[in-house]
């Protein structure tokens, strides 16, 4: 027995310690994620503020050297003496993690930041932070740095009496977010827009000083649900013009619903609780779902359509197509960790259920026109449903999709832990040859693909089963598709696509990645799928030889042996993996000391919903202005 293990040997980390100490706790990661978590735990602040009525305008700046300042006019955190701490209220809120005033609901209603340990946590993971506070006609001031206040709070001048609100400025520390510092305006943009919309009549602005010429992007939406819902179907045909809105109050519980159908074949639901993006949905979730499936069938027993199907209408079939935005407000939320991704609320789902079967009932008795094109549209998905139930029963007959009877073009790798295992998708047999003689037989396996690949954003899944092209992946993966898929049943937990570096490789891997995300979706939120990036150019002079994978690298190689002599100088630019022998395909796109390779995620589902609409859906004029806006930021573009 090891003596050494004692009273001593317990550890009590006081203050914000224990944040600096394991910050994966809190705020979930402390890679590009967690970075901008630290924004929004700032912002939801003023947003809870906006929720209790007394904020009207909330700014964000993105100052220089990656620092952010967060503005509200609420009312200004209390800078008083705490009777029982005996030290500033303001000082309290940021410098101790079960702090605030969001515990006994006199001061917030409802509110996102419940935990009570947001703004003290992003102070405890900056190398500084500095907080104005406009109360009682002062102005007030504490700085911090790694979350210590450097002194007391102070009252620093006099202010407008009418001007009240809190400016927080912080800069992130690069020693707990080795990853990156540097945030993203776009994923800001799209997070406050969110806000935005889910608090009408709040305007947020963000600004980005970084540039020489300042951004600014400015939200504010008095429609609320209704032009969210709007904003998310703008590049797709919907089935009825107006949204579907009711919002009201049952059981201390407040409920704000927009839906809208249109001709696609995938469900986008998004799910909020007290202004908090819930991505792993809910009780609240549950019960909103479950009433709709319920009240849609009940229309679908007394109607014509009813004659055109054998079975009832399924939930998946209830969902297709299906654009709707789920806000609820609770005073006393249940989140599943601090990053409150689930709500846990059992109550909430019976309240949530009733309050929309009972909306969802009245509104579709005063608008038949508008059910029989939902009805219509979901009978087509059931049918769909139950053709592609045909063609996986068919194609597992013939062991098409049986990972048990690999394709005959895999070559499998020896290792049987997937977790060490790769698969590298290749464009075109020549490539494939060469990946297959160059690879590591232990952990990397090799699936060439051929001919033109299915876009599936046009295509429903019966026709996807049973696409020639699709099947290979499909049974490779071994994990299922659509409903049935099944993350952790994956044979491989890299997934790599290698393809051309050129339009028609391009296009290869937009498609790929458009099936992996409508039909796959948990590799993508998994981390599990990748980009490899094979080189451009090889140089070489003498016996010396460079890869380069762009004209930069290129430029940059060639400007550091300018004294050598230009006819000894060699230049060859790839116009394909296929040109390359083993061993070059090897050592410069497959070797994992030597390549480079791109994880692809999603930071924000909306964001990447409108991306692959955008470039793969029906409507050509979304896609043309896409195009127009972005040609000029496209390099390497071989035509």
């Amino acid at each position: 027995m090891d003596s050494t293990y004692s009273a001593n040997s317990i550890q009590v980390l006081k203050g914000l310690e224990a944040v600096r100490k394991r910050p994966g706790m809190y705020i979930g990661s402390t890679g590009i994620d967690g970075l901008h978590h630290l924004v929004y735990e700032v912002v939801d602040n003023s947003v809870d503020e906006a929720l209790a009525g007394v904020c009207t305008d909330i700014n964000i700046v993105l100052e220089r050297n990656d620092i952010v300042r967060v503005e509200d006019n609420g009312r200004g955190i209390p800078v008083g003496i705490h009777p029982t701490e005996g030290i500033s209220a303001l000082e309290l809120v940021m410098t101790r993690l079960h702090a605030g005033g969001k515990f006994d609901k006199k001061n917030y209603k409802v509110s996102g930041g419940l935990h009570g340990v947001g703004v003290s946590v992003v102070n405890a993971l900056s190398t500084w932070m500095e907080v104005q506070v406009y109360v009682n006609g002062g102005l007030h001031f504490q700085r911090y740095e790694c979350g210590i206040p450097v002194a007391p709070v102070a009252r620093i001048g006099n202010a407008d009496p009418d001007r009240h609100g809190t400016i927080v400025r912080f800069q992130a520390d690069p020693t707990i977010f080795e990853e990156t510092t540097v945030y993203s305006f776009d994923v800001l943009a799209t997070r406050l827009r969110e806000m935005a919309f889910l608090n009408k009549g709040v305007k947020i602005v963000l600004t980005d000083e970084r540039l020489s010429t300042p951004k600014v992007v400015e939200f504010m939406f008095e429609g609320g649900l209704r032009q969210f819902v709007e904003y998310l179907n703008k590049n797709k045909t919907v089935l009825h013009k107006d949204v579907i809105y009711f919002h009201g109050t049952r059981d201390d519980v407040e409920i704000e619903v927009g839906i809208q159908y249109n001709d696609s074949f995938n469900e986008m639901v998004y799910s909020y609780v007290n202004g908090i993006n819930t991505k792993e949905g809910g009780t609240h979730l549950t019960g909103f779902r479950g009433a709709l499936a319920r009240t849609i069938n009940e229309f679908f027993k007394k109607s014509k359509y009813q004659k055109k199907l054998d079975e009832t209408l399924s939930v998946d079939d209830v969902l297709e197509g299906l654009t709707a935005i789920l806000s609820v407000k609770v005073m006393e939320p249940q989140f599943e960790g601090q990053t409150k991704g689930k709500l846990g609320n059992p109550e909430v789902r019976g309240i949530v259920d009733g309050y929309c079967a009972d909306q969802l009932d009245l509104y579709f008795q005063q608008y038949p026109a508008v059910v029989d094109a939902i009805l219509d549209k979901c009978v087509l998905a059931a049918k769909a449903r139950i053709a592609a139930r045909q063609a996986r029963e068919l194609t597992r007959r013939k062991n098409l999709l049986d990972s048990a009877s690999l394709p005959g073009k895999l070559a499998d790798c020896q290792e049987k832990d997937p977790a060490k295992c790769e698969i590298f998708i290749v464009e075109g047999d020549s490539a494939g040859g060469s990946a297959k003689m160059g690879r590591n037989r232990v952990h990397q396996a090799i699936l060439p693909l051929w001919g033109k690949m299915l876009n599936v954003e046009k295509t429903r899944i019966d026709k996807i089963i049973g696409n020639d092209k699709l099947q290979p992946v499909i049974a490779s993966l071994g994990a299922g598709i659509g409903s049935d898929f099944d993350v952790s049943k994956l044979r491989y937990h890299k997934i790599i696509i290698m393809a051309d570096a050129d339009v028609d490789g391009s296009h290869i891997r937009t498609l790929l990645l458009t099936f992996f995300y409508r039909y796959m979706t948990d590799v993508i939120h998994n981390g599990n799928v990748y980009l490899a990036m094979p080189p451009l150019y090889k140089i070489t002079w003498d016996k010396e030889l460079r890869y380069a994978y762009d004209d930069g690298e290129k430029d940059r190689i060639l400007s550091g042996i300018t004294n050598r002599d230009p006819s000894k100088i060699s230049i060859q630019r790839y116009k394909g993996l296929g040109e390359m022998n083993p061993e070059q395909l090897w050592e410069t796109t497959m070797d994992p000391d030597r390549r480079n390779i791109i994880r692809i995620t999603s930071q924000d589902a909306v964001l990447a919903e409108q991306m692959f609409t955008t470039l793969m859906g029906e409507q050509v004029e979304p896609r043309r202005q896409f195009i127009e806006e972005n040609a000029l930021a496209v390099s390497n573009l071989d035509v």
